[in-house]
């Protein structure tokens, strides 16, 4: 079965938009989302993400088709356009568009009212549990924090029942402890909910802790979309994520060191020691690491202060510029390892002489643990 079709029949989405404005730029992406989970639609500022996300939603018109979980939302062939009133989604903005005479409570009700009850996917007080937001229900939307207030959005479109939740940059108008409030929630939505989300994003800590599929834009255009993982080890991807360059680890946790405060995670091609996570043992777990904090010896090194040294083989590389050059490891001895990736110095490449398939020694120097 074809990517596209598989996504329609899970409930996915399937879109090919064209757009062009008067200053020049113009889209023209071709999507096939799956119909579970997290998509993040990532690339730089003015790149066309939240444009795509508009006109999925029918606030934006496009020329072209989309079709939600089979079901047709436009085709200009066929004369078809649903207004977005017609579609059956929910949609997040960078701005928490309250209404502010109306406190929490009745917030959540206009829309929740208006879906019949035998088509209610989500029930009000799930919605206020899984955003913590039951404390805040008789409060005016003047007397919330902006974390408080986005969280409220969140629940309120999800009371909207949709098939389809779209996201456009939710945290980019709120601080780092706000941010860093607001995340846990939306892993709960991810963990919890069957409703396929598409999230806009130029954050690659969101993304990478997040999303599980992946839509790279550039100036208009997918240049790539895939799962998450193996997307971003890709080399000829990474360079466009600059000093953020990296890879995400799915992992188990094997254990804890409470006497040093880490714990240990257990993947495809070897373990690593973590900051401590809460979890215990047997928790599924997702990990970042940056090509930055990798460095390749050619033998274990012996009395260094890097925890994480694992035996990996150079993959491929890629030159970046005159002095840097990006290297894709596999670690440990089998095809079916965990990729890294390294940003090491030309200079130092060569001193090595590395080429690919050649066995050496990854030093990992920083580790995130995203989600645990």
């Amino acid at each position: 079965m074809n990517d596209a079709r598989h996504a329609e029949q899970s409930g996915g989405v399937r879109a090919a938009l064209k757009l062009a404005y008067s200053g020049g730029f113009a889209l023209d992406v071709a999507l096939d989302l799956p119909g579970r989970g997290v998509t993040a639609l990532f690339g730089p500022s003015g790149c066309g993400k939240t444009t795509v996300l508009r006109a999925l939603a029918g606030l934006e018109r496009a020329a072209g088709q989309v079709r939600m979980a089979g079901e047709t939302w436009q085709d200009d062939a066929l004369g078809t356009f649903l207004p977005t009133h017609r579609r059956e989604l929910g949609y997040v903005f960078q701005e928490p568009s309250l209404f502010a005479h109306l406190d929490v409570r009745r917030n959540l009700a206009y829309g929740w009212r208006r879906i019949p009850a035998a088509q209610r996917r989500v029930q009000q007080d799930q919605a206020v549990e899984l955003l913590g937001i039951a404390h805040l229900m008789d409060r005016m939307p003047q007397r919330l924090s902006g974390g408080e207030r986005q969280r409220v959005a969140i629940a309120r479109a999800l009371l909207a029942s949709p098939r389809l939740l779209l996201m456009d940059e939710p945290l980019a108008a709120v601080d780092a402890a706000r941010k860093a409030e607001i995340l846990p929630y939306l892993e709960r939505l991810h963990d919890e909910l069957a409703i396929p989300v598409v999230y806009v994003s130029h954050a690659l800590d969101e993304v990478a802790r997040l999303a599980d599929h992946l839509v790279l834009m550039e100036a208009g255009r997918v240049v790539a979309s895939g799962a998450l993982v193996p997307t971003l080890a890709r080399l000829e991807l990474a360079h466009q994520q600059l000093d953020e360059a990296g890879t995400v680890v799915e992992a188990t946790l094997s254990g804890h060191d409470a006497a040093y405060g880490l714990s240990r995670i257990t993947f495809p091609g070897g373990s690593m020691w973590v900051g401590a996570a809460t979890a215990g043992p047997g928790t599924r777990v997702r990990a970042r690491v940056l090509a930055r904090d990798v460095s390749i010896t050619l033998q274990a090194a012996e009395g260094t202060s890097i925890l994480n040294v694992l035996p990996a083989r150079v993959q491929a590389m890629r030159d970046e510029g005159s002095d840097r050059v990006l290297v894709q490891l596999r670690l440990g001895d089998g095809d079916a390892g965990t990729l890294l990736l390294a940003r090491i110095t030309r200079r130092s490449r060569d001193q090595l002489a590395l080429a690919a398939g050649q066995q050496v020694w990854a030093q990992v120097k920083g580790v995130a643990l995203m989600r645990s």
